[in-house]
């Protein structure tokens, strides 16, 4: 399996995130660098893909309203590729609990 870890601690720019996806599954030079172009290598894949989000609070600050739209993105292989998985990082206890 293939494994793209998106850590919002290192990912500070939607550049960010795409140079973690082409290093990881070793996309071509001229892949798009955007969600469209993710969503057709992603699609075309035939690799096992397992995708790593963490520390998704500063994620989703760092790439705004392509955060959502990445979310959905990959919602939707999930469901559709049963080679492809999404984890999040696992919930920590508050101070309450």
């Amino acid at each position: 399996m293939k494994i793209v870890l998106l850590d919002g601690e290192k990912i500070k720019s939607s550049a960010d995130m795409h140079r973690a996806f082409k290093k990881a599954l070793h996309f071509p030079d001229w892949y798009g660098n955007n969600l469209d172009a993710l969503n057709d290598m992603l699609t075309e894949a035939t690799d096992e893909i397992g995708v790593i989000l963490v520390n998704t609070d500063k994620l989703a600050e760092s790439l705004g309203w392509r955060w959502e739209m990445l979310l959905r993105l990959l919602v939707d292989l999930k469901r559709e590729k049963p080679n492809f998985r999404v984890a999040f990082e696992p919930l920590k206890p508050g101070p309450e609990d």
